[in-house]
């Protein structure tokens, strides 16, 4: 999955839409406490937030290697998140899963802009996810 600066808004709408569609066929009414919660999703954003101020005061389109590192971390940190859910409903794996984040995180590289653009996709995840019916935690 691409995304860009005119389409990021929609494939995080359609990521969250396929995810409550996908959890109101397989538990009904109850759909909602088998997402995961919105909680969840900001611990995720904060970290991702943490290295988007270093990345907006970066001068350079070309990231350095620390913040580079960063990156690398913060997917390590998605991996780990991934790794650990172990509940029945997979609750963090389908959202990583759906929202293509991991693969998104990798397109990052070395780019001041697809780290902004990587971020804004997050913030929209969370202000979907809320939207059609996330569950605070």
């Amino acid at each position: 999955m691409r995304i860009n600066e005119n389409n990021y808004v929609d494939k995080a709408e359609e990521a969250i839409i396929e995810l409550v569609k996908d959890a109101k066929e397989r538990y009904g009414v109850r759909y909602r406490d088998k997402l995961v919660t919105t909680s969840k999703i900001r611990n995720l954003l904060a970290m991702t937030a943490d290295i988007y101020n270093q990345v907006l005061v970066c001068q350079e389109e070309v990231l350095s290697d620390d913040i580079c590192g960063r990156i690398e971390y913060l997917r390590v940190r998605f991996m780990y998140e991934y790794g650990r859910d172990d509940s029945k409903e997979r609750k963090v794996k389908n959202f990583i899963d759906k929202t293509n984040i991991l693969v998104l995180l990798k397109e990052v590289g070395k780019t001041k802009h697809n780290y902004i653009l990587f971020s804004k996709y997050m913030e929209a995840l969370i202000a979907f996810h809320k939207y059609y019916g996330g569950k605070e935690q």
